[in-house]
């Protein structure tokens, strides 16, 4: 998955399982769902810490990984994944353990009314500001 904050990439990774059906959806949520802001929930509360933010991307790659080693037919990564090296080990992993790798960006993260968005439904209260730079840098493919 890629797209800013608030972009609808969650809601997209919920409507593509739990089409799968109920039991697959909820394999799925427990063994294949993969993003690095569930490291920073603690006892339900989000909370961010930039200096942990290496050790977590590094935490979710290895349990992706995990996920595929157990032969995982369905394994998501939901990231922002701004930069294509933010996913690159992801779909890297995947294709040499002869995943098929799906890249999905949900919105148009260059566009101003798609960041103004962004910003009112994103679940982490990144500002306008912020997501504005991240779409800034965002890098569509070619």
């Amino acid at each position: 998955m890629r797209g800013l904050p608030g972009s609808g990439k969650s809601t997209w990774v919920n409507e593509f399982i739990e089409d799968l059906g109920l039991e697959t959806a909820f394999h799925i949520r427990q063994y294949g769902y993969f993003s690095t802001d569930s490291f920073f929930v603690n006892n339900g509360e989000y909370r961010f810490n930039a200096r942990k933010l290496g050790e977590y991307h590094q935490a979710n790659l290895t349990a992706f990984i995990n996920a595929m080693a157990n032969d995982e037919p369905y394994v998501i990564c939901d990231n922002t994944n701004v930069s294509h090296w933010e996913y690159m080990a992801y779909a890297a992993a995947a294709q040499a353990l002869g995943y098929q790798v799906r890249v999905v960006v949900v919105g148009e993260p260059k566009n101003l009314a798609h960041q103004k968005l962004c910003a009112q439904r994103n679940q982490h209260q990144v500002p306008l500001a912020q997501i504005t730079k991240m779409g800034l840098l965002f890098e569509l493919d070619d």
